[in-house]
């Protein structure tokens, strides 16, 4: 599946939803958020949030520090 993360086109194994893509990329439960297409997908609807071929997904993560 081809998809396009942070701005880069990536290949992708066939990834059905967003819950998938994020335990490909081992994001943490907490502390990161994703954006499909331009809309931030709620972390309660990853799971049902599907991806397409094409996709455009923005995944951010909180780093702290001081």
């Amino acid at each position: 599946m081809r998809l396009v993360l942070n701005g880069q086109p990536r290949e992708a194994p066939e990834l059905a939803t967003v819950a998938d893509l994020a335990a490909w990329l081992a994001l943490p439960a907490f502390g990161s958020a994703i954006e499909l297409n331009g809309e931030v997908i709620r972390r309660a609807d990853h799971a049902a949030t599907p991806l397409t071929e094409g996709d455009r997904l923005e995944v951010v993560r909180l780093v702290g520090g001081g």
